[in-house]
């Protein structure tokens, strides 16, 4: 095998932390390799399906809200940088139960960091985005600054930026092993082997195979999305439609949906809605093709809470969750390693919050620790009593 130049940090995995994780280091002046099994982007793992919720007041865990502070200000620093826009502030709507986590911890992590997120009556809802209704003994929230974040396009920015600052990727190179030297650290690819003195592992449903001593499992299920088209398309199109979530009674986990984009902004033809709930085990990077009829039981559920009829379903995708034991990330050092730094278990919930953990991941690898609010996520939680655990949507 070849034998490649020393850098300062490898980056395996470059998909949404990864990506970004190359562009923080890249812009400190790190000499950075990335390297990607597939393409950049790519369909394989958990980053597919053109958009991701963004929202703030995070019924989740309250410790997460000055995170998604900081990355918002991430993703719009990012547009500002490349004049490619990948953040839309559409406003949120969450409908659910008034003691349903979801209504009770937006409103709760809310008024603990000073959010705006007001409650509506169901007759504003249905004045303001008229396929909407809410159930009676329902409440709706709605945060304006909640919205999206364009998947496949902040990745492809996050690369772009940092390939201009004279990182080095390489795709479609996959990583056999990676071994800690008195030196630093050599990964080995099907190409050659790396070295360099830090390693950030990001890598998504294929972290326990690269990360054998985690000290925690981490299960790797199938999620479907979908995408349909409505009757009446006029109501859900970008600037009058806007992102929502439903917790609705006898329903595991939550309902969501997103405008429709133009086609201008690239991705899948029509409105994507899906259902966040546990999904079929599955190996990494084997996902089995969504079939239509899966969206039988998710349009049943929404005739609760959508007046219009949503149409036939005319695209689909299967993408992977990577969930955690308490469904909270894991954004820490490698157990017994100064050298590797790894970024996993984000139980789908976490590519809004890519921007600030690119920047976390930088700050350990290039100083050893970060003033970024972090601890929450540390491994050590899993030695002591688990949190609850997080229910949230893509």
């Amino acid at each position: 095998m070849s034998v490649a130049p020393l850098y300062d940090v490898i980056v395996i995995g470059l998909g949404a932390m990864g990506s970004a994780a190359l562009d923080h280091l890249a812009r400190r002046g790190a000499k950075v390799l990335g390297l990607e099994q597939f393409g950049i982007p790519h369909e394989q793992g958990s980053s597919g399906g053109d958009t991701r919720l963004i929202r703030q007041a995070y019924f989740e865990h309250p410790d997460y809200v000055p995170l998604l502070q900081r990355a918002y200000a991430n993703w719009d620093d990012l547009g500002a940088r490349t004049g490619e826009r990948v953040l839309y502030r559409t406003g949120a709507v969450y409908i659910g139960r008034p003691d349903a986590g979801l209504i009770a911890g937006s409103l709760a992590s809310a008024q603990l960091h000073s959010l705006p997120c007001a409650p509506l009556s169901g007759d504003e809802v249905a004045r303001r985005w008229s396929p909407l209704r809410v159930p009676n003994g329902y409440q709706a929230l709605h945060e304006a600054d909640g919205g999206f974040v364009l998947a496949g396009k902040s990745i492809r920015l996050h690369c772009e930026c940092a390939l201009r600052r004279g990182a080095h990727v390489r795709a479609a190179e996959a990583v056999l092993e990676w071994r800690e030297t008195v030196s630093g650290i050599e990964v080995v690819t099907s190409a050659g082997t790396h070295r360099a003195p830090h390693l950030i592992v990001t890598v998504g449903s294929w972290a326990s195979a690269l990360l054998p001593h985690l000290r925690t499992p981490l299960e790797v299920t199938r999620q479907a999305l979908f995408w349909v088209w409505p009757a009446q398309t006029t109501p859900f199109e970008l600037n009058t439609f806007v992102c929502w979530a439903a917790q609705l009674d006898g329903h595991e986990g939550l309902f969501y949906g997103f405008p429709m984009l133009p086609a201008s902004l690239g991705g899948q033809l029509g409105l994507k809605i899906a259902h966040h709930a546990k999904g079929p085990p599955v190996e990494p990077g084997r996902a089995w093709p969504v079939d239509a009829a899966e969206f039988t039981s998710v349009r049943e559920a929404l005739k609760e809470i959508v007046v219009d009829d949503l149409g036939p379903v005319v695209a689909t995708k299967a993408c992977m969750y990577t969930s955690t034991t308490d469904g909270h990330f894991v954004v820490d050092r490698y157990p017994e390693s100064e050298r590797v730094t790894v970024a996993c278990g984000f139980s789908g919930h976490g590519f809004k919050f890519a921007s600030v953990i690119g920047e976390a991941l930088a700050d350990l690898a290039l100083e050893g620790r970060t003033e970024l609010p972090i601890g929450f996520l540390g491994l050590d939680r899993f030695r002591v009593q688990p949190t609850a655990r997080a229910e949230s949507p893509t």
